[in-house]
């Protein structure tokens, strides 16, 4: 008698489960054994621009007028050294230009900013839905000026701006000193003291990180797991400097 693939899966779930497993092979959407297929687009060689930075243009500008949600989100990931250890979290994108990606955080007291201060290399993953898009991105980092952080902070809400100024991000707030009330109250002390200020300067332990390529993937979901992965590599003796590569999947 054959065994329906639904009914294996379950078998095969209630073995699982039965072993501590919390979690095994989520299928998706389609409550089936097998993941969802990616069937919305393909990708090309002769479809890619020489240039990463106008290539990852053209998409972000699809991604926008295709209504993918937030497309500016991206996984910023670092690695402390000498240990090794990977910390990674969600950031916005807020700037491209010919040198790189540019983020915005705390570079005081963040588990970033000590990564970085042992380590100068960080990665960006780009992960838009909608599309089954990906965009993968490899590189040295560097501070953006005081004067080029101001031009963003400026264009924040004010919360926002008083925010910045008021979190030790990242530091533990002692839950026997307030826990949040903590926080509540450096913000009220920050208020006040830019009270009177329209334009509140950014504080020198905030501002932008450039994100300064060497590698750059740009990646289209197809079905059954084959996916069309084509990678720029830093090349100066290649047209405008990048050499392209496709990947297996």
């Amino acid at each position: 008698m054959r065994v329906s693939p639904v009914r294996l899966f379950k078998s095969t779930l209630m073995a699982a489960t039965s072993n501590s497993k919390l979690i095994f092979a989520p299928a998706g959407s389609n409550q089936t054994p097998q993941a969802d297929q990616y069937t919305k687009g393909t990708l090309d060689r002769q479809q890619l621009d020489p240039s990463p930075f106008t290539q990852f243009h053209t998409w972000f500008t699809h991604a926008q007028t295709s209504h993918v949600y937030q497309p500016e989100t991206v996984c910023l990931s670092t690695a402390s050294l000498p240990s090794g250890s990977v910390s990674s979290r969600f950031v916005y994108l807020k700037e491209l230009d010919a040198r790189g990606y540019v983020i915005y955080s705390n570079w005081g007291t963040s588990r970033k900013a000590a990564d970085i201060a042992s380590n100068p290399r960080a990665s960006l993953a780009f992960w838009w839905h909608e599309l089954e898009r990906q965009v993968r991105v490899e590189g040295r980092t560097e501070r953006l000026s005081k004067e080029e952080s101001q031009a963003y902070y400026g264009l924040r809400a004010r919360g926002s701006r008083v925010g910045a100024w008021a979190s030790e991000q990242s530091k533990i707030l002692p839950e026997e000193e307030g826990g949040r009330k903590v926080l509540e109250k450096r913000v009220k002390d920050v208020e006040e003291r830019f009270q009177d200020v329209e334009d509140i300067p950014v504080p020198e332990f905030w501002g932008g990180l450039r994100i300064i390529p060497d590698m750059v993937e740009f990646w289209q979901g197809r079905e059954s797991r084959l996916h069309d992965r084509f990678r720029y590599v830093r090349d100066e003796s290649a047209e405008k400097g990048w050499r392209i590569d496709r990947l297996s999947p």
